[in-house]
């Protein structure tokens, strides 16, 4: 080993951990051991990794390794979510730069692009996991579109629909215009929008009367199919059963009655286009109403549209209202604050949308998570993060599970006959249910048709805990009776409701149990200006450049002490310094321990003896309150435990305790320095894995050893928490003699006598206070001593430290000061005797500068007399 007092992190990570990986230290198999497993929430494919991913993987990697050292048989599973629709939608962008249209090329052709894609990206995800150190089971990685996950989810598909659960529906979506597909109400991200209220003539036929409607989409009235008002409102009795004309062509449409109607929006009648609003269509639904679409799949209006046919829907907006204006149909326009639904992954205005969909009945899944969340089933962290889940899982809607797109599971469904249809795990089974259903024997292959569609990319997450087992194909199988279920998951606050609830819905629906014990939620990672890091924005630091600049323990230690409990954080690089100057500490301190030499007869000294006593029980004090952070998720304050252990309590207190000039030392202390040095050595590693095991197998005195990552953890024993007390006391007591010193200008290099004025002996550890405090000398008085002293009062007793010479500095620094204060009466006195200040000035004002010259004229009658005393007494 090379003395090098800067730790070189660029030759070390990776050699360290391809040394795991040969001894197979990842890996884990079924055994007589506890389990101890975790699932990680599979990354998408979509890009390279953000820090809120190096948060998360942090963490758990903290968890698996800890586990392991406490003897369990720690399994983490990693993998990569093929993420549908944020993929599909980076492949089209990319393929629009190479005038490449996915429509052109070909399912076939764009699902082999997407493939190697795929490939790309995974790997380079992948490595950026290995980079941070995490100690996964690579042996087991999987990918939510794999041939095993494929199987799986196309099983509970079918199994789903058999049971009734699953169901066929003409129904409101939310549709996106950009994708080109249905998302789910949790993909839609809410924002206020400073819109218009347009109030609009449409002429009561047969009549040359007018009713004005107010609505915030004119672009829709085309798809108007009546004219609703409350039954209650009195202002309208006189319109029952009457008809308007639209007024941008000359349909005709009924005015209906509905309890929906809010009498107080607008004028109290809502135009309803059951194609293009939820509540439209249940209203219509209701009356029986007729349904007209004029949106295509891109919001741009259809034939159904008339002149306007082709215009993008926003721009169409403006020129209907440009065409209502010179029809003088245009009664009013307000300003009127309203929300618009933002798909996440686009950015792109969603527009709701009457289509065929498939649907999971949620309500049929619902009620016994409910049962096991009230029952206490799952430890969530933060706490409070479980009213969320609990308000969504009273409020839940039925899930829409089909997406128009290319790149996912595509639904096993298959159409014959047009629109009749079979649900089969395979074409072969769908076949035969279809000359079944049919009574047509002499269906055959090219009659059936799959549909397009395929699943939500949560319709495959929501199975990850127990398909990454091979449970769902095989529900006995030896692994998923042994670690399922599992110990932990963590994950951010964001995909609560996409993700945690759905596979708490399907432990509970396929096993019984729910698939995690605890849940531990991540704060969402934001960057300077407090915007989310996210991979769209580019706000994010790239983590392998991170890595390779301050090396992958540096990172880590960053993030987690940028992390709180749960909390948001705020991410600056610069945090990674303190990591980076936290390894070399410790490489320095390695270096220092490795550099003492033992001698068998040389006898050890009282403060070393003491420093021995000390941390054997502070460290052990310390193994308690670790490990109650740990089972408690609080990694930032575990992780700062030991960061002061080893910074404070180790280095700067018991190796000063136990250095000597000479560097040669009784070997018991060496042994016991060694011990204590690799215990925090152990506690680090979860935390800072490589340069831990890298010091780990430096050590000489390690010869039979394990590697660190499969030693156990140091074991707790009772402490004496008196000795500690009194040992913070002695130190406490050290620092105020320091400050003594230094309000004095007295070296800490310079030895002193030190007085204690007391009729018993002192609490305090007198050869502590000797060592650090550099005390030549120790003396006890009962009475306080005649000569000239500076003092301290501690708790209930005064010391005393003799002056030394060093009267002229302080002698000057008080005439300094004296100086200073001559020359600011000076000034007052010039001020109160100014006939311009005294005739002007009110006599409060001439009151307090008066006050200012007597308080003047005593501070420095007061410092005179320290001149002439020469006695500074600074009592702490």
């Amino acid at each position: 080993m090379n003395n090098i007092k800067v730790y070189d992190h660029k030759n070390v990570e990776n050699k360290i951990y391809q040394y795991w990986i040969d001894k197979n230290y990842f890996s884990s198999y079924p055994d007589n051991r506890k389990p101890y497993t975790i699932i990680m929430p599979p990354p998408n494919i979509t890009g390279i990794l953000h820090m809120g991913h190096i948060l998360n993987n942090t963490i758990q990697d903290i968890l698996i390794r800890y586990a392991r050292m406490k003897g369990y048989n720690a399994c983490w599973i990693p993998g990569t979510d093929h993420a549908s629709i944020a993929t599909e939608a980076k492949i089209v962008s990319y393929l629009k730069k190479k005038c490449l249209y996915k429509e052109k090329i070909g399912r076939q052709e764009f699902l082999k692009i997407a493939c190697k894609w795929k490939n790309k990206y995974e790997k380079i995800i992948i490595n950026q996991i290995k980079k941070i150190g995490c100690s996964c089971d690579w042996n087991r990685k999987k990918f939510t579109m794999d041939s095993i996950m494929n199987e799986s989810v196309t099983k509970i598909f079918v199994k789903l629909y058999k049971e009734g659960k699953i169901y066929r529906d003409y129904s409101i979506v939310n549709w996106d215009p950009y994708a080109k597909t249905t998302v789910s109400n949790e993909e839609i991200i809410y924002k206020k929008y400073n819109g218009k209220l347009f109030y609009i003539q449409y002429k009561i036929e047969g009549e040359n009367n007018f009713l004005t409607v107010a609505t915030t989409r004119p672009e829709t009235i085309l798809a108007d199919t009546a004219i609703c008002i409350n039954p209650k409102d009195k202002r309208y009795f006189h319109l029952k059963n009457k008809r308007v004309i639209i007024p941008l062509c000359s349909r005709s449409i009924p005015i209906i009655e509905d309890d929906y109607v809010d009498m107080n929006f607008g004028t109290g009648c809502l135009k309803i286009t059951p194609a293009h609003d939820k509540n439209d269509k249940l209203i219509a639904d209701r009356h029986n109403l007729s349904v007209i679409n004029i949106f295509d799949d891109r919001a741009i209006i259809n034939k159904n549209g008339l002149i306007f046919y082709g215009k993008e829907r926003f721009k169409a907006r403006k020129e209907i209202i440009e065409f209502l204006k010179n029809k003088k149909r245009l009664v009013k326009i307000d300003n009127y604050i309203y929300n618009i639904g933002i798909s996440e992954r686009t950015k792109y205005i969603i527009e709701p949308k009457l289509s065929i969909q498939w649907f999971v009945n949620m309500k049929d899944l619902i009620i016994p998570t409910i049962n096991f969340i009230n029952n206490k089933k799952i430890n969530f962290y933060p706490k409070k993060i479980k009213t969320k889940f609990n308000h969504w899982l009273y409020n839940i809607h039925d899930w829409n599970i089909s997406r128009q797109l290319w790149w996912g599971h595509r639904l096993p469904v298959y159409y014959y006959n047009n629109e009749d249809f079979v649900v089969s795990e395979t074409i072969e089974g769908a076949l035969k249910e279809a000359r079944i259903k049919s009574d047509n024997n002499f269906l055959s292959y090219k009659d059936l048709r799959q549909e397009n569609d395929v699943l939500d990319t949560w319709f495959s997450s929501w199975l990850w805990p127990i398909s990454v087992f091979d449970g769902i194909r095989f529900p006995n199988n030896n692994e998923i009776k042994y670690y399922y279920p599992t110990q932990n998951l963590v994950t951010a606050p964001d995909i609560l409701f996409f993700w945690v609830t759905r596979m708490i819905m399907s432990g509970y629906y396929l096993m019984g149990t729910p698939p995690f014990k605890n849940i531990y939620f991540t704060g969402v990672v934001k960057d300077k200006k407090n915007i989310k890091m996210s991979k769209s924005l580019g706000n994010s630091p790239n983590p392998i450049d991170l890595i390779d600049k301050y090396g992958a323990d540096a990172v880590r230690v960053g993030i987690l002490l940028s992390a709180n409990a749960g909390n948001d954080l705020i991410f600056d690089e610069n945090i990674c310094l303190k990591g980076r100057n936290l390894a070399n500490k410790i490489w320095n301190a390695f270096i220092l321990i490795n550099t003492l030499k033992s001698v068998n007869f040389l006898k050890a000294n009282i403060s070393a003896e003491l420093a021995i006593k000390w941390f054997d029980n502070k460290i052990n004090k310390f193994l308690y309150k670790i490990e109650f952070s740990i089972k408690k998720y609080r990694f930032s304050e575990s992780f700062m435990m030991i960061y002061k252990l080893f910074w404070h309590d180790f280095c700067s207190l018991y190796l000063e305790l136990i250095k000597s000039n000479s560097k040669i030392l009784n070997k018991k202390i060496i042994n016991k320095t060694i011990f204590f040095f690799k215990k925090i050595i152990k506690l680090f590693h979860p935390y800072m894995p490589f340069i831990t095991e890298k010091i780990w197998q430096n050590f000489k005195s390690k010869k039979n050893e394990n590697d660190l990552i499969i030693t156990n953890l140091p074991k707790k024993y009772l402490f004496n928490n008196k000795l500690i007390k009194k040992f913070k006391k002695s130190i406490t007591f050290i620092s105020r003699i320091r400050n003594l010193r230094i309000h004095n200008n007295i070296s800490n290099n310079k030895k002193i006598k030190l007085l204690i004025l007391s009729e018993n002996k002192t609490k305090l550890f007198y050869s502590l206070i000797l060592k650090l405090g550099n005390i030549s000398s120790l003396h006890v008085f009962k009475k306080k001593p005649k000569k000239k002293y500076y003092s301290l009062i501690f708790e209930t007793k005064e010391y005393f430290i003799p002056k030394l010479l060093n009267s002229n500095y302080l002698e000057q620094k008080i005439k300094n000061k004296i100086f200073i204060k001559k020359m600011f009466l000076k000034k007052i006195k010039n001020k109160i005797n100014n006939k311009k200040f005294l005739e002007h000035a009110s006599l409060d004002i001439v009151k307090k500068e008066k006050q200012k010259e007597l308080d003047c004229i005593k501070n420095i009658f007061i410092l005179k007399k320290k001149i002439n005393e020469f006695s500074i007494m600074p009592n702490e």
